[in-house]
């Protein structure tokens, strides 16, 4: 039976393991999905979450929902499907969300740490290509791009625009040469997630973790992932105003370390 353990900060729910499917098709492969979590944060996401950590578990069995303080039946939704699901009583933000679910996924043994978006965007298929360079050992960091290669079919100009000044100001602040910067599809060694601080609660977050990795000297290296377009997936997506608001808390946090 599943079991639910509450804290002042999160409601954590583990659900029970997975069924066993096909013998893999190498005990390498299947170590290092077993050595791997997926942390997913959610807000009032209860219309796909559930199929979003169904599709990820089948992949990977270890699948970390945090519900960031959702009115909705997010929380109930991904109980149904992820192998953990985490609460944060009042809605923190992304950012914070997704340093919930790293430092658990540290906390419970993770040699990998994948994060994932909870909107339907991501395709869990993209997620063995970002750990094989970092398997490998030639980096501590992948982060995943939808202007590399030919993944991406169609993509409002609005959103391409928006993602286009993005990578200049990245380029202009920390000097990373990236093609995508606000991708939320991203794969971390444990050394690398270790070295991970989000302290921007909100999207800003993105830029932050940039920041970071830079200044930790970590190696870090593009890879081609496909997004996935979708009415809803775009309702939810940042507006003009909704990114000067991102660009203003950055800066602001920037500012004052």
């Amino acid at each position: 039976m599943p079991t639910e353990r509450a804290t002042d900060q999160q409601v954590i729910h583990e659900g029970i393991d997975a069924a066993a499917g096909d013998s893999p098709p190498s005990r390498s492969i299947e170590k290092t999905r077993g050595e791997t979590y997926v942390v997913i944060p959610a807000y009032h996401e209860a219309k796909c979450i559930a199929q979003v950590a169904r599709e990820v578990r089948a992949e990977f069995p270890n699948v970390v929902v945090v519900d960031d303080g959702s009115g909705d039946e997010t929380y109930r939704e991904a109980t149904r499907a992820a192998t953990f699901t985490l609460r944060h009583v009042v809605n923190r933000g992304q950012g914070a969300a997704l340093q919930t679910g790293i430092a658990f996924a540290l906390q419970h043994g993770a040699r990998y740490v994948v994060t994932f978006d909870a909107d339907g965007q991501h395709d869990p298929d993209d997620i063995a290509a970002l750990l094989a360079p970092i398997t490998a050992g030639e980096c501590d960091v992948t982060l995943g791009s939808r202007f590399l290669g030919q993944k991406t079919l169609t993509m409002p100009f609005s959103r391409q625009l928006l993602l286009r000044l993005a990578v200049i100001f990245t380029r202009v602040v920390s000097g990373m040469r990236l093609t995508d910067t606000h991708n939320g599809l991203r794969a971390f060694s444990r050394r690398a997630a270790e070295a991970m601080d989000i302290t921007l609660d909100g999207m800003a977050h993105a830029s932050e973790l940039l920041d970071q990795i830079k200044r930790a000297g970590l190696a870090y290296r593009e890879v081609p992932v496909r997004i996935r377009y979708s009415d809803y997936s775009l309702a939810k997506g940042q507006t003009l105003g909704g990114a000067f608001r991102i660009l203003v808390h950055y800066l602001f946090g920037r500012l004052s370390k």
